[in-house]
């Protein structure tokens, strides 16, 4: 577009200073040539009007009818002297559409200049303008003017309009240049291009009007002339000025605006811009000086006009200067209050206010430097920033510094810098710096957060450690392990976690309190610290288990890193067993260590399981001992897990099987009782003892050993319960009066869930008579309320109930139990059973606790006995029953039928004798060893 103007511009220039080859074609050229220049400034102007949305649009608007006005002028004159062929006369339509050229630019250029926000600034608009305006027609007067006022006054025909004409054309041509120049500095900063093309493109109108109108030209001027080309000139540029300008622009989702950068870097690069309206007044006054000049010079009168103007002009400038100064006062007024209020701000903040020249020196230091830093203000100014950092820090700031300084200001004004910063006394302070440009250099406004930082540090170190020991918590711990597992160590498959429970530790609680048992925390936690190595890492995960992690070595021999961890591990449990001296009393403590090592593709959480796994291993082999990590540990545990979640539904589904095993009396052989045993058919069709599903209950869901469930417990206590009393009545109803022994623990017996009289409503409801019921009470702990226990026996007693003393001999509870419960009967242990033929010291046990049963006029019945010389030796010491496969292993309710309408089972005499083992129609006797062998149970 800009190539394009200037060869047509040129062109027509070229042409016109040519004579076009022809009059008649300069003729056409210099009117019509101008006439479609003009229209075309015309609807451009108006079709960009009609494209925007803002204040500027008036102006376009009257752009637009001030280019249809040339148009329509050089259109008559082209009818006159191309159609008609006649000389234009004077006045005419051409001159009338002239005229009207200039009030509507002028218009224009006042609403596309800077609205004034003050009266002030108005009045300054107005006299700025009159300063010029003045000037230039006491100029103009003095040149050309005067003369044209004298020939109106000389009277001839027809002078008096054509001397108006002459005057009315340089007086609103200097009315034109002065907005020209006004708004040149005064413009608006919105779309500043298309303004200054359009200021540029009436400035060559208004220079071509000033030419035309001059004594020299306007006498011999003709159409088609050199002086047209301006004319033609400044139409076309009109017509460019929005669209050249807004093509200029980068759009609305540009990243990168020139415009605004240039307009950051103008006030640097164009200092003298920036001064020149300050200096136009004078320069206003100086031009209406060299009117006056020329009109002394020339030896001729002052006119009465150029004295009249010269003296407007200089009052306009003398009350343009008095504003000006009354403004000067204001504005300095104005800055000293807030220079004042700003040094106010900086000397009364609490943080350091500090600005640095571009090397780093330190130019200014606000006085908060005296109680925040140590230091006196004066003292820090020309130190160089660098020297007063930590030099651990002072890499990364000047890093950030330098980052900083090369993005652009527009997308990070500023910046935040932490780092340490020397005080007075040589300490190191943490500080906090807001950071922002100053002249290339820096302003930092710091604050010293050396106690945030300590509380920071503090609440990290709490929320990372276990409050009680110190030690590491789980996840930190977890953290550890994680950074063992990755980076540089990720190919050491030689770290290895060990996960330590302390045995014992539930009864240093139980016996001497838990302050005694914090203590010992606190006094193995640090036996623990000390015997780890430097690198690696002793933690607390909660309660009485710790852990620790053992750095790899990188040594890829697994049996000598085994050998050596192993070691570690079983120092460590030395250590932590030695005696600890608690509350003026000597404690001791047992440990349970489990390792594991990290194999390849590992995760923490996977580590950690397999030495926790290891761990709970150790305590189930008997504590105080190391045991390694197998793959054969997770996968029981899967099949325990898998076992126990079968095992909360089992009830439901009707898979627990109810069995007896008789007792017989070791005199006659006749069957005395049966005993109530609940066994569990799996969906694999393997049958599960109490023992054995019950300790498969006491794994949780995630694979670890956990507190047995003891709602899960109970369910199964009632459900035997229920069952054995069920089938008892139903046999008694039959005609088979045999009672039924089931076991129950002490706790369970006074469990506040069991209503008190459960037992009572039981035997009522299913008509069970005195005497059919017979309790196996187990008493295993000492804590048990006795005095409870034995109110709630005494009941259960006066309903026919009997009491047996379950695992006699077994536990130092049992003695207890004796001395103070009502008991029917005393069941001797399987232990005392199993041994009662080979050891001696047995023997005698044995022997005595039957005379105990005796001298107490007690029944005696052993359990567990399964070979016959087992029941030839407790007959002969006194025992009146026994139980166990010697007679028969637990049978199903149709077996057991059998049994009783037989009534009888063989007792071996002097040689050993096959026992009955399950009454097989052919009467076959079998001998068995074990009392885990049982009968199968037939199909529902």
């Amino acid at each position: 577009m800009q190539l394009l103007l200037a060869v047509v511009s040129s062109g027509y220039a070229v042409g016109a200073a040519l004579g076009w080859g022809s009059e008649e074609l300069a003729e056409i050229m210099g009117d019509f040539g101008l006439s479609a220049a003009g229209l075309l400034a015309a609807v451009s102007c108006f079709t960009y009007a009609r494209a925007i949305d803002s204040r500027e649009r008036p102006a376009w608007l009257l752009f637009a009818f001030s280019s249809l006005m040339g148009c329509c002028g050089n259109a008559v004159w082209g009818w006159y002297e191309v159609v008609l062929g006649e000389a234009v006369p004077k006045p005419s339509l051409a001159d009338f559409a002239f005229l009207c050229f200039a009030p509507p630019a002028i218009v224009g250029l006042l609403v596309l200049a800077k609205r004034p926000v003050t009266r002030a600034g108005w009045v300054c608009l107005g006299l700025d303008s009159w300063l010029i305006g003045g000037s230039l027609l006491t100029l103009s007067w003095s040149l050309a003017l005067a003369h044209a006022a004298r020939t109106a006054q000389s009277g001839a025909p027809g002078s008096v309009p054509r001397a108006a004409l002459s005057l009315a054309y340089p007086l609103l041509d200097i009315a034109l240049v002065s907005m020209v120049l006004v708004l040149h500095f005064r413009r608006s900063e919105t779309n500043r291009s298309a303004v200054n093309t359009a200021i540029a493109a009436l400035a060559l109108t208004v220079l071509s009007d000033a030419l035309f109108t001059s004594p020299l030209l306007s006498a011999e001027y003709q159409s088609g002339q050199l002086l047209d080309a301006g004319w033609f000139a400044g139409s076309l540029l009109l017509a460019y000025a929005p669209w050249g300008a807004r093509r200029m622009h980068p759009g609305p989702g540009s990243g990168h605006d020139p415009v605004a950068h240039a307009r950051v870097e103008r006030p640097h690069s164009r200092p003298i811009t920036g001064s020149l309206p300050a200096l136009t007044p004078y320069l206003a006054a100086a031009v209406c000086t060299l009117g006056i000049l020329y009109n002394v010079v020339d030896g001729r009168k002052v006119d009465r006009v150029v004295v009249f103007t010269g003296c407007t002009v200089v009052l306009a400038l003398v009350i343009r200067q008095g504003i000006m100064l009354l403004d000067n006062i204001a504005l300095t007024q104005e800055l000293a209050q807030k220079e004042n209020h700003f040094r106010s701000l900086v000397q009364g903040s609490s943080d350091v206010i500090m600005i640095a020249a571009p090397t780093g020196t330190l130019r200014y230091v606000s006085p908060a430097a005296a109680g925040v830093y140590g230091r006196e203000a004066e003292e820090l100014v020309g130190t160089e920033l660098a020297t007063l950092i930590h030099p651990e820090d002072l890499g990364r700031v000047v890093h950030e510094v330098r980052r900083f300084l090369a993005a652009p200001p527009a997308e990070e004004p500023t910046t935040r810098i932490e780092c340490r910063f020397r005080s007075g006394d040589g300490e190191w302070l943490n500080v906090e710096s807001t950071v922002n440009r100053h002249q290339g250099g820096l302003i930092l406004n710091s604050r010293d957060v050396t106690e945030r930082v300590r509380l920071q540090a503090q609440l990290q170190h709490s929320a990372e450690h276990d409050p009680l020991t110190d030690l590491p918590n789980r996840a930190l711990f977890t953290r550890r392990v994680r950074q063992a597992l990755s980076g540089r160590r990720a190919g050491d498959h030689s770290t290895a976690v060990l996960f330590i429970d302390l045995d014992g530790f539930k009864a240093v609680n139980d016996t001497i309190g838990h302050q005694a048992g914090d203590e010992l925390l606190i006094e193995a936690a640090r036996r623990l610290q000390d015997s780890v190595r430097a690198g690696d890492t002793a933690a607390r995960l909660g309660g009485d288990e710790f852990a620790a992690l053992i750095l790899g070595d990188g040594n890829r021999d697994r049996s000598a890193r085994e050998y050596q961890v192993h070691e570690i591990a079983d120092r460590l449990r030395t250590t932590l067993a030695q005696p600890y001296r608690i509350a003026g009393s000597e404690v001791r403590v047992a440990a349970s260590i489990g390792v594991a090592f990290a194999d390849p593709g590992i995760t923490p959480s996977d580590l950690m399981r397999n030495a926790d796994l290891a761990m709970y291993r150790a305590k189930a082999a008997g504590k105080d001992r190391v045991e390694m990590y197998a793959p054969q540990m997770q996968a029981e545990v899967v099949r325990k897990a898998e076992l126990a979640g079968r095992l909360r539904t089992a009830l439901h589904d009707g898979e627990f099987a109810l069995l007896h095993q008789p007792v017989v009396s070791l005199a006659s052989g006749e069957i005395s009782a049966v005993v109530a045993q609940a066994r569990w058919r799996s969906a694999q069709g393997i049958l599960f003892t109490p023992a054995e599903f019950l300790r498969v209950a006491e794994y949780s869901e995630g694979g670890h050993p956990a507190v047995p469930d003891a709602s899960r417990t109970a369910e199964l206590g009632r459900w035997l319960l229920e069952e054995a009393v069920g089938q008892a009545a139903e046999r008694h109803r039959a005609g088979h009066d045999v009672p039924v022994a089931v076991r129950m623990t002490a706790q369970r017996l006074l469990d506040r869930s069991m209503p008190l009289g459960s037992v009572e409503a039981l035997l009522t409801r299913n008509g069970l008579p005195s005497g059919a019921l017979v309790l196996e009470l187990a008493v295993s702990d000492p804590r048990v309320p006795f005095d409870d226990l034995e109110r709630r026996l005494a009941a259960l007693r006066r309903l026919g109930v009997l009491i047996a003393l379950d695992g006699f001999g077994s536990g130092y509870a049992a003695i207890s139990a004796l001395r103070r419960l009502p008991v029917d009967m005393l069941k001797l242990d399987r232990g005392l059973v199993e041994g009662v033929v080979e050891s001696p010291r047995l023997h005698k046990i044995t022997a005595g606790l039957l005379r105990i049963a005796n001298d107490l006029g007690m029944q005696s019945v052993a359990e567990g006995v399964d070979l016959p010389e087992q029941v030839m030796a407790l007959r002969a010491m006194g025992c009146s029953h026994g139980q166990g496969m010697a007679f028969s292993g637990p049978l199903d309710e149709y077996r057991l039928r059998r049994a009783l309408v037989r009534g009888t089972f063989p007792v071996p005499g002097g040689a050993a004798q096959p026992a009955l083992a399950g009454g097989s129609p052919g009467g076959s006797m079998v001998i068995h060893r074990g009392s885990h062998n049982e009968t199968p149970v037939p199909p529902a």
